[in-house]
């Protein structure tokens, strides 16, 4: 008797088809909403999970940088809590952003399917490969943030005071804010090719307009990477802005293949 009720129900698919998004009403929109929420929402936690397992591996793969900053002074780079609650709330941070990455691409591809229904044909050519350009230049830069932070912990120790007179005593808290507040960073702040590809494809900007102002484009860039690194040292300022300049004449190279 299963079998038969399947049949009909493919059957009952192919003669209604999905209707359109101009034919959808707003319920229907809010309905498939809520499918594409859901489906990111559990592979977040799934996400979060797999993160919570592998704990300890995950935060000794964040101390790395600590323990290489460290190395020259002899010192250990063992981490100190104060409260009962602190290691067990910093286990919980620890999962929920590792399930927000893990999940990243189940979260790109789901944002895709919901928007494309919606786009015309020459503009669904574009979606996947954004998508999958925003996931890879997001993982590219939280990469580089933690290549780069080694550089920065070894400038914030060295300019607090000398080794024999001021002591470290991290928490591994502060410390696991700070990284991942720099991994984050990076990895938003190198979305910035797929932003202004976006804005020329759109017609808003043209690679005419991005040359001419280069000079003031350049400036702005190296305040906005001042700015917005979280351990405000120099490493770490020219590890953001140095890829923002690189990408900006990127964005123009390729404004102009796609205008040909």
């Amino acid at each position: 008797m299963a079998a038969p009720a399947r049949i009909a129900r493919l059957r009952a698919r192919r003669e209604n088809p999905r209707p359109t998004p101009d034919a959808m009403t707003l319920g229907e929109h809010l309905g498939e909403l809520r499918r594409r929420l859901i489906v990111c929402i559990s592979a977040i936690a799934v996400g979060a999970i797999v993160t919570y397992v592998l704990y300890d591996q995950i935060l000794a793969l964040l101390q790395s940088p600590y323990c290489q900053a460290v190395t020259h002074t002899g010192r250990k780079c063992d981490f100190y809590v104060t409260q009962p609650l602190q290691g067990f709330a910093l286990r919980l941070n620890v999962s929920a952003y590792g399930g927000i990455l893990i999940a990243l691409p189940v979260t790109l591809y789901q944002l895709w399917r919901f928007i494309t229904p919606g786009l015309k044909a020459n503009e669904k050519k574009y979606a996947l490969p954004f998508t999958f350009a925003t996931a890879g230049l997001f993982g590219l830069g939280a990469f580089v943030a933690y290549l780069t932070f080694p550089h920065a912990m070894r400038f914030l120790l060295d300019v607090s005071g000398p080794s024999k007179t001021i002591v470290a005593i991290l928490s591994p808290n502060s410390y696991v804010q700070l990284i991942l507040l720099l991994m984050v960073a990076f990895g938003v702040t190198f979305e910035f090719p797929v932003l202004l590809v976006a804005l020329e494809l759109a017609g808003v900007l043209t690679p005419a307009k991005l040359s001419h102002w280069r000079r003031w484009a350049i400036i702005g860039m190296v305040l906005f990477a001042a700015i917005v690194t979280p351990s405000s040292d120099p490493f770490s300022m020219l590890a953001l802005a140095i890829p923002l300049l690189l990408f900006y004449e990127a964005s123009i190279l390729i404004g102009r293949m796609l205008g040909k």
